[in-house]
């Protein structure tokens, strides 16, 4: 059987003078046929001739060059133009006359500089042909020249209207385009500073306390450790980053690196507090076991909660509570006292907004305040159920 997907995924690969040429030859057969000849175009009215030498020329002229219609419409315009005048004054009257206007609407449609020249040439060619008609006897009169002309005006600006709709759409898909890249970079933005940043500000606060284990071998030893598990954590989620970064990504990386979920959250408990924080964790309910993007916002809510507990009440209670429900999951993170800085560096509060955009994004609610008796509190409502 025909493949007819591939017979038309070959046939767009072809050069678009070869896609254009067989409507042109088509005409021409046509125009040459001796039931079809003196049954075209009939500007003027003059007498027809019978078909001859200079009739093959006109039809060539007409008919051959909307092949170049798309890829030189300015040469493809004036050589049916002057087929068409030649056809007219020779009254041979074929069916090869329609080209004009074919003509007319990819000059319109596909032509890009020089435009007006091109109108005002052809407009004063239109005036010449109706005198030399007006002088060979021709009965059609201002009127009837005024009313074919306005024909002709009509294929132009339908082809014009061709052309200023392909530019709306292709603007609309640069925009579209350039919104997914400023989306896409928005996100990976925020994917670097969620790992970065929680990885980074737990390594620190691990240095910082392992400069006062000196004399506490075993606990140093264990602090250490805990720096370097952190660092290869870091380097691994970077990783992933890395990898949907890269063009050749196929998403078998993915498959191997999976994305942090919610099913993640005590692991990221015992790691903030390897860094020394204090942290409670209370679940309840049932996680959907799946990563899901509900699942995946509330472990970076978490996350950036518990970073910044690191950073700005380091040593301070915090608890952190999640309930996941049929239709939504519910994460509070609450950090009591103010601490110590604990030597952290500073944040842009870029991280918090991230969050509220992520939650607002799946339609739920986020909240990030400070407590009456010192601390801070986080709070955010997710739906549940959306895809990754």
């Amino acid at each position: 059987m025909i493949d007819f997907r591939r017979v038309t995924e070959l046939w767009q690969r072809l050069p678009v003078t070869v896609r254009d040429a067989p409507f042109g030859v088509a005409l021409a057969v046509a125009s040459s046929l001796p039931a079809l000849q003196t049954h075209g175009t009939q500007l003027g009215d003059l007498p027809a001739r019978p078909f001859d030498g200079l009739g093959v020329v006109a039809v060539a002229l007409q008919c051959l060059p909307l092949a170049l219609r798309r890829r030189w419409p300015a040469v493809a315009l004036v050589l049916v133009s002057l087929g068409f005048a030649l056809d007219q004054v020779r009254a041979y009257h074929t069916v090869a006359g329609t080209a004009l206007a074919i003509a007319l609407v990819s000059a319109g449609a596909h032509l890009e500089r020089g435009r007006r020249v091109v109108v005002v040439l052809l407009s004063a060619a239109y005036v010449a042909l109706a005198v030399v008609l007006t002088r060979l006897g021709s009965p059609e009169g201002l009127e009837g020249f005024t009313v074919f002309y306005l024909l002709l005006v009509l294929a132009w600006c339908i082809g014009a209207w061709l052309r200023s709709t392909r530019i709306a759409e292709a603007e609309r898909r640069r925009a579209v385009a350039e919104a997914t890249r400023t989306a896409e970079r928005t996100r990976i933005a925020r994917e670097l500073h969620d790992v970065v940043t929680h990885h980074v500000t737990a390594m620190v606060v691990q240095a910082e306390a392992a400069r006062y284990l000196t004399a506490a071998p075993e606990r140093l030893d264990a602090t250490l450790s805990a720096v370097t598990d952190t660092g290869r954590r870091a380097i691994s989620d970077l990783r992933h980053l890395l990898n949907l970064l890269n063009p050749d990504h196929d998403g078998a990386g993915a498959a191997r690196v999976r994305a942090p979920s919610i099913g993640d959250l005590r692991e990221l408990v015992e790691q903030t507090r390897q860094a020394g924080q204090p942290v409670e964790l209370t679940e309840a309910g049932e996680p959907a076991g799946t990563a899901g993007s509900a699942e995946f916002v509330a472990y970076r809510v978490v996350q950036e909660s518990l970073t910044n507990a690191l950073k700005y009440a380091h040593g301070s209670r915090t608890a952190v509570s999640v309930r996941h429900g049929e239709k939504e999951i519910t994460v509070e993170v609450t950090t009591e006292g103010s601490g110590s800085a604990a030597g952290s560096p500073g944040g842009s509060g870029r991280g918090l907004t991230g969050l509220r955009e992520r939650v607002d994004a799946l339609g739920g609610e986020f909240s990030a305040d400070r407590r009456a008796g010192g601390g801070f509190v986080v709070r955010a409502r997710i739906p549940a159920g959306n895809p990754a």
